[in-house]
């Protein structure tokens, strides 16, 4: 399905959008307020809450006062503001503001065979409600939301940006981006395939910007040596080491990894993350390798250490699907680059979108024998995992959540609408 709209139809948009335009004095002068909005559970497993509440930071820290409203999920552990603020590892005194938006939400009391009706009717709910907070409380506030379901209730107020991790598939929300995407003041894509796909279905390349993830700088300032983070996590000083460190969600590779593990028996691995559930169904594939330490979710502060205590970082990604082999760009990546953690990556469009042969080794993806072979080459060359980790550090410094959101204001500011 291709978008597509003319003149004549955006002509409507602007000018509703002119009723709008009061609102945009105070941000020709700069935006002082932002309200961002993502549909995940926080507290969580997923890395999707680390990284909203850490671009939210980023932006407190550029001097907005910013607002994350994120669902109000059944389950979901509360924690205040403070035990927020330690549990994602930022300032004890910060001003990010979580706020819970109440969805309906019956996806976990049904099987998962039965639960996209119900998956859709809580993100619905959860946008729409969050709409409604954002122009009840937030009237002059720029607006950067995960979910075009948002966006398309939120239009046609300006200063709305969408930031795209997956592209919508299915025919209904793709002609919910297609009515929303004149009224959207520019759309963030989180890596290249994602911005090669909007503009295969019709969204303008000059509306786009493509910023990948980041890390958190501030979680890896005063992290001890290799030697004493391996004392620390009563890990073994000599051993040859390889870190995993995410979700485990099939497409992320980990059994490749796990089936790797099993033809090395000479080399540890240590794979920290991942819902219990599939902590649980790996666990059961690691059976009988004693290699093989699978430490589940851990607090988030105790990550760095551990990539710091490795030889190598691994990302196994699989080939299929989409999100995999186009449009993730994942954390562990960029938390490798602030230690100088050499990495050996799936051979993929995702991979190449961040990395180059310069940075990391390449093997052909979903193949446990191209995994071992690509571990053990870096693991017999000194020179070579020396060079990796001297590349990746030196790119460090662009890829931080503070870095990013510089840049991502900057732009935002240039794609807001100006009064005549």
């Amino acid at each position: 399905m291709e978008l597509a709209w003319d003149s004549d139809q955006i002509g409507p948009w602007r000018a509703r959008l002119a009723i709008g335009f009061d609102r945009l004095a105070a941000m020709e002068m700069g935006p002082q307020q932002l309200v961002v909005v993502a549909n995940t559970r926080i507290p969580s497993q997923r890395a999707q809450s680390l990284q909203v509440m850490h671009a939210g930071q980023a932006f407190v820290d550029r001097g907005l006062s910013t607002t994350l409203l994120h669902a109000k999920r059944r389950g979901t552990t509360v924690l205040g503001q403070g035990a927020l603020s330690t549990y994602y590892g930022l300032p004890s005194d910060s001003q990010l503001r979580v706020e819970a938006v109440s969805c309906v939400d019956g996806i976990d009391s049904v099987p998962t065979c039965l639960q996209f009706l119900p998956a859709r009717l809580q993100e619905w709910t959860f946008a729409s409600r969050a709409a409604k907070r954002v122009d009840a409380q937030f009237p002059d506030a720029l607006v950067l939301t995960r979910e075009i379901e948002t966006a398309y209730r939120l239009k046609p107020r300006p200063g709305i940006f969408w930031e795209v991790h997956r592209v919508p598939g299915g025919r209904w929300r793709r002609g919910l981006m297609a009515r929303a995407m004149p009224a959207l003041a520019g759309v963030i894509a989180i890596s290249g395939g994602v911005q090669d796909d909007l503009v295969r279905l019709g969204v303008p390349e000059s509306k786009i910007l493509v910023e990948h993830d980041a890390f958190h700088s501030q979680r890896f300032e005063g992290l001890p040596g290799k030697a004493a983070a391996r004392k620390r996590l009563s890990l073994s000083a000599d051993a040859q080491l390889v870190v995993y460190t995410g979700g485990l969600l099939a497409w992320k590779g980990v059994e490749i990894l796990v089936q790797a593990a099993a033809q090395m028996p000479d080399v540890d691995f240590v794979i920290v993350g991942g819902m219990d559930a599939d902590v649980k169904r790996l666990r059961g594939l690691a059976a009988g390798l004693p290699n093989v330490h699978l430490l589940g979710f851990l607090d988030p502060g105790q990550v760095p250490l551990y990539l710091v205590a490795g030889d190598v970082g691994v990302v196994p990604n699989r080939s299929q699907p989409a999100i995999s082999s186009r449009y993730t760009s994942p954390l562990k990546v960029f938390e490798a680059m602030a230690i100088g953690l050499p990495l050996v990556v799936s051979d993929l469009p995702s991979m190449r979108d961040i990395l180059s042969d310069e940075d990391a080794c390449f093997v052909p993806p979903d193949d446990p024998n191209s995994l071992v072979q690509g571990l053990r080459r870096v693991f017999s060359d000194s020179k070579l995992r020396q060079r990796l980790g001297i590349c990746l550090s030196r790119r460090a410094q662009q890829h931080t959540f503070d870095a990013r959101a510089v840049r991502l204001l900057d732009w935002m500011q240039s794609h807001l609408p100006r009064t005549p």
